[in-house]
């Protein structure tokens, strides 16, 4: 799933009462705020974070500069008949042509505001499109007449449900939202619904334990993220990239040491992690990289890595079933490392036993450098 981006919309009124809603942004993890012109170095002293803003001439200091405002766009100028010669198309094609990030702004009243936004799309960057009423329709149009152009469409939206609508319209959804909301809950929320949305979910499956065998001893590597995890919620990780065991985190106390919930225990240093749609080898992971944390129902959130530690740890190979496949993954032989059962129950692999089922990931094809490939490849 591509990104989804969340602008906060921050360019009318005061300077005080915008602030807090920037802030918000900031804090919750948005992606661009759209201010005035003269409000950009406001925002960078704020925090980091990109930012667009309306000026003609391009000399904001902003990353994306925003055309339409006190235009056609917004009807304040007429809306021309030739939309090629209009104002706002112009200012749209000079600055890109200056190598500027462009973005083109219309607010839709009416069928022609909605073939005017389609013309400046196909110059800009970025379309920002509002609506007088919310409706999806509009969008849909755009999303199907400018699906062969460069131009991410943000999509004006004044709450988190809607936001959530403009993400899933039609099958590719907006490229983003800009909400016009101060409501810090709903600024969290459109946020969150963004990252749902981005995740998506994995098709978790039973399969059934045929082995389990302490092994001798081998490298080991610990997840630490800058993320809590729930019992049940963990990543997959396997020794095939065609099925992966969903691999619990530290995320409850136990007799030995306490809760590590921000840590998943995942394997040897071999290994295949699954990333989106891609998987790395846990061998290959920094402090910053994003990794996918999932739940016993398939349900995906990112995460960020903090640390990763490698230590040479006895190990243990388990061996299971699921349809015609045989899976396999080497865990530390711990009582703290566990997988997840059918259930959802944490089960710990010094409890583990032939029989018992557990959750796994099912892919089709091969993989090359981590990307899915058609491809006939056996890995034992």
């Amino acid at each position: 799933m591509q990104k989804k981006s969340v602008w906060i919309k921050a360019d009318e009124g005061g300077w005080e009462e915008q602030k807090d809603r920037i802030t918000t942004g900031l804090e919750s993890g948005a992606d661009c705020v759209l201010v005035n012109g003269s409000d950009v170095d406001k925002v960078r002293e704020l925090g980091n974070i990109q930012v667009a803003a309306f000026a003609r001439d391009g000399k904001t200091g902003a990353d994306v500069v925003v055309v339409g405002k006190g235009g056609e766009g917004d009807g304040s100028k007429p809306l021309p008949s030739e939309i090629q010669g209009s104002f706002d198309v112009n200012a749209a094609t000079l600055l890109t042509d200056k190598g500027l990030t462009v973005g083109g702004y219309v607010l839709i009243k009416d069928k022609h505001y909605e073939h005017f936004a389609t013309e400046l799309g196909k110059v800009c960057d970025y379309l920002l499109v509002t609506g007088t009423d919310w409706k999806v329709i509009p969008l849909e149009n755009l999303i199907a007449d400018l699906q062969q152009q460069k131009v991410k469409i943000i999509f004006g939206v004044k709450s988190a449900e809607e936001a959530r609508l403009a993400f899933q319209t039609l099958e590719s959804g907006a490229d983003g939202v800009l909400l016009d909301s101060g409501d810090p809950n709903e600024i969290k929320e459109t946020v969150k619904a963004a990252r749902e949305i981005e995740s998506g979910s994995a098709e978790l499956e039973p399969a059934t334990i045929t082995k389990v065998e302490p092994l001798g001893m081998g490298d080991r590597v610990c997840v630490d993220t800058c993320n809590l995890m729930h019992p049940g919620e963990g990543m997959l990780i396997g020794s095939q990239a065609s099925g992966m065991f969903l691999v619990n985190s530290e995320s409850e106390d136990s007799p030995y040491v306490a809760a590590r919930p921000f840590r998943v225990n995942a394997g040897a240093v071999h290994s295949y992690l699954k990333i989106g749609e891609k998987t790395r080898y846990l061998s290959e992971l920094r402090a910053g990289d994003p990794v996918t944390i999932v739940n016993s129902k398939g349900e995906q959130r990112e995460g960020i890595v903090g640390r990763v530690k490698i230590e040479s740890r006895p190990m243990m190979l388990i061996e299971a079933k699921a349809k015609d496949r045989t899976l396999s993954a080497i865990l530390q032989n711990a009582e703290t490392i566990k997988l997840v059962g059918k259930n959802g129950t944490p089960i710990s692999v010094a409890k583990l036993k032939e029989g018992d089922e557990v959750l796994v990931r099912l892919e089709e094809g091969a993989r090359h450098f981590g990307k899915k490939i058609k491809e006939t490849i056996i890995e034992k």
